[in-house]
C-alpha cells in the first residue's frame, strides 16, 4: 500500500514551524488548472522567526543545507495551511532554489539538497523529486535560502 504524504509526516516526526504571513502583495499558494503553485519561502524557526546567514561566509555547506531543508518544513506549514492536506498532492513537478552566498560560492545544488531531500521523504523518492534549479544571489532579511515550488494536484 501506498503512503500518504501526512502518514509520512508523521511517520518521520516532523515539526512544522508557522505558516509565515505574507511579506507583500502577493498569494502564498495558488491553485490553478489541476496545479498548486507555492510562493518563495524562507526558512522560519519554530518561535515564528527566520534563519539568516550567507553560505560560504558565516554558513558551511552542511549549516546552509539545513537552512534549506528548514525552507521545506516551512512550505510545508503554508501548504497546509493556506490550502489543505498534503494528501492532495500527487506529485512535486518544479523546485527553484536561490542561495544567499558569497561570490565565490558554489555549491548551490548541494545546498537545495536538504529541500529535496525533505520532499522525497513525505512525498516518495518518485513524486517527491521534480526538476529543479539552484542558483546563487541576495536574498530579503538576510535568509539564506528562499525557495518557491510547483506541485501537482490530483
Amino acid at each position: 500500500m501506498i503512503k500518504k504524504p501526512s502518514d509520512r509526516l508523521r511517520e518521520l516526526q516532523l515539526q512544522l514551524p508557522p505558516a509565515p504571513p505574507p511579506a507583500g502583495l502577493y498569494k502564498p499558494v495558488l491553485v490553478d488548472n489541476g496545479y498548486l503553485y507555492v510562493s518563495g519561502q524562507g526558512p522560519m524557526l519554530a518561535n515564528g522567526s527566520y534563519m539568516t546567514g550567507r553560505a560560504g561566509d558565516d554558513l558551511d555547506l552542511e549549516q546552509a543545507k539545513a537552512a534549506a531543508r528548514q525552507v521545506g518544513l516551512t512550505m510545508l506549514a503554508t501548504i497546509q495551511t493556506h490550502f489543505g492536506s498534503l494528501d492532495q498532492i500527487e506529485r512535486l513537478v518544479k523546485t527553484l532554489g536561490m542561495v544567499n552566498c558569497t561570490p565565490d560560492f558554489r555549491d548551490h545544488p548541494l545546498v537545495i539538497n536538504g529541500f529535496s531531500e525533505l520532499m522525497a521523504s513525505v512525498f516518495g523518492p518518485d513524486q517527491g523529486v521534480g526538476v529543479r534549479s539552484a542558483v546563487g544571489m541576495m536574498l530579503p532579511g538576510g535568509i539564506p535560502v528562499e525557495i518557491e515550488a510547483l506541485f501537482k494536484l490530483k
